[in-house]
C-alpha cells in the first residue's frame, strides 16, 4: 500500500467505504470517542469541515475504544450521540483499533515504524494524492493555528 487511497472502511452505518472516494482532497483523520475530556473537539472538527468542505477537505472520524474505553457504545449509539449533541455531518466509520495487532490497515500506514497513537483525538492531515503530510497530537485543537494552517497549505 503507498497512499491512503489504497485502504477503505466501514462506515458507521456498515457499508464498505474506500477511501479512494477521496482523491484529491485533503483529508483530517482523526481517531474519536464519546466520553473523553477531549470530546468537545467534535464540535470544532465540524467547524473545521463547515468551513473547508468547499475548498476541498475531508474530516473523517475513526471511533476507536482503546483508550480508557472512553468508546463504549455501538455505531449507532455513537452516530446518534455524534449527530445530536454536536451536529457532525462529516464520515463517521465503525470503531477500529490504531494500536497494537488489531490495528486497522490504514493506521499501520499512518503510524508506519512512528509511535504509537497516543490517545484520542490525535490527528493526521493527508494530502490530495493521500499522503501523511502532518500528525498532531490530541490536545491540538482543531481550531489551533498551526493545524488551521496546514490545512489552508494543503488546500493551496
Amino acid at each position: 500500500m503507498t497512499s491512503a487511497h489504497d485502504f477503505s472502511a466501514p462506515s458507521i452505518t456498515g457499508q464498505d467505504t474506500p477511501l479512494a472516494q477521496f482523491k484529491g482532497k485533503t483529508l483530517l483523520v482523526v481517531n474519536v470517542a464519546s466520553a473523553c475530556g477531549l470530546t468537545p473537539q467534535y464540535a470544532d472538527l465540524q467547524a473545521l469541515h463547515d468551513r473547508y468542505a468547499e475548498r476541498g477537505l475531508a474530516v473523517l472520524g475513526f471511533p476507536c475504544n482503546q483508550f480508557g474505553a472512553q468508546e463504549p457504545g455501538s455505531e449507532e449509539e455513537i452516530q446518534q450521540f455524534c449527530s445530536n449533541r454536536y451536529g457532525v455531518e462529516f464520515p463517521l466509520f465503525s470503531k477500529i483499533e490504531v494500536n497494537g495487532q488489531g490495528r486497522h490497515p490504514l493506521y499501520q500506514f499512518l503510524v508506519g515504524d512512528g509511535e504509537d497513537i497516543s490517545w484520542n483525538f490525535e490527528k493526521f492531515l493527508i494530502d490530495g494524492e493521500g499522503q501523511t503530510i502532518a500528525r498532531f497530537s490530541p490536545r491540538t485543537a482543531p481550531d489551533d493555528p498551526e493545524l488551521v494552517g496546514a490545512i489552508e497549505r494543503a488546500l493551496g
